[in-house]
């Protein structure tokens, strides 16, 4: 946990001290206390079980948000450790806030993109806090047209607040860029597969958003706006997020429920950020189980199966 406990996490992590001070006292002292320490091991786990199952919307957010949960790269290290990063957009710069290139998954020859925040201050401004800028977008078309080249899948990790808004952005054509993503991932010949790792906000994420499938990790969001924002156009008071997490149902539940996300990838207990190893794991085996599914298919009926994905979202009958 690295010392950043949220408020719900505390009984549990109160637990996790005294069995560890138990345990280093059996050893210096020399005493017998296996069977004290494995009822408490037990009871912590027990404990882990209710808390994490009953999460609200808002406390999930958070859980999306945590400070040491993996990243793209933290992913890729373990899943695809020959990727191998292509920079730049060639037409203006690179952009930090979006990872993008070729690596083999299992010997399965892939194209991996994905948006990457920072931990340290210095990372999370060299890296715009996982806010891309327009040529961010355009670097991941450019890659995405290489899937296309050499008839490889692609594997797109979602994790951001959103777009970057700035003014330069804007000036270099930031919906442009968004648009065109969203235009071209529409129809290219290839599978796509989307994985979503933490935050998913807005045009920010839908930019590298469109696939054949949507999985979503257990304590991801994915929405048009954050909570904040909702609360703030709404109430004209961002406070109210928690209010709002509620009531937009951000959740990777919620999204599978309304037919959105086609899986939802259980995480370690506590979340993904308490075992990196463990949720790689899980996570490339997803990965590959949904791959291989899609590359069976035709290409003509990828394309018009993901085309009809889109049509349906958002269509209700009463």
């Amino acid at each position: 946990m690295n010392g950043f406990v949220f408020d719900f996490e505390k009984p549990i992590v109160e637990l996790e001290k005294k069995i560890q001070e138990m345990k280093e006292y059996a050893f210096l002292e020399n005493v017998e206390l296996s069977e004290e320490i494995a009822r408490l091991e037990a009871k912590a786990e027990k404990l882990r079980q209710e808390i994490y199952s009953r999460l609200t919307r808002w406390q999930r957010v958070q859980l999306a948000r945590h400070p040491q949960r993996p990243y793209t790269l933290n992913y890729l290290e373990r899943i695809a450790p020959d990727f191998l990063e292509l920079h730049g957009d060639r037409l203006f710069a690179d952009d930090p806030a979006i990872v993008a290139g070729i690596a083999t998954i299992d010997n399965l020859p892939v194209v991996i993109i994905g948006h990457q925040k920072g931990r340290t201050t210095k990372e999370k401004l060299f890296r715009n806090f996982g806010m891309p800028n327009p040529e961010g977008y355009r670097k991941a078309l450019r890659v995405m047209r290489l899937a296309v080249k050499f008839n490889r899948p692609v594997i797109s990790f979602i994790d951001t607040p959103g777009a970057y808004p700035g003014i330069g952005a804007e000036e270099r054509g930031q919906a442009e860029a968004i648009a065109r993503n969203l235009f071209e991932m529409s129809h290219l010949p290839v599978p796509i597969l989307i994985v979503v790792i933490g935050e998913g906000a807005s045009g920010g994420a839908l930019g590298i958003g469109v696939g054949d499938r949507i999985l979503m990790m257990e304590n991801t969001w994915y929405s048009v706006i954050s909570p904040e924002g909702c609360a703030a156009i709404l109430w004209r008071d961002s406070a109210k997020a928690e209010q709002a997490a509620e009531a937009m149902k951000v959740t990777a539940t919620d999204l599978f429920e309304m037919g959105i996300a086609d899986e939802i990838i259980k995480e370690p207990v506590g979340g993904a950020h308490r075992d990196y190893d463990r949720a790689a794991e899980i996570v490339k085996e997803r990965i590959l189980h949904h791959l291989h599914e899609l590359m069976a298919m035709p290409e003509d009926v990828l394309v018009n199966k993901r085309i009809e994905k889109y049509r349906k979202i958002g269509y209700w009958e009463e």
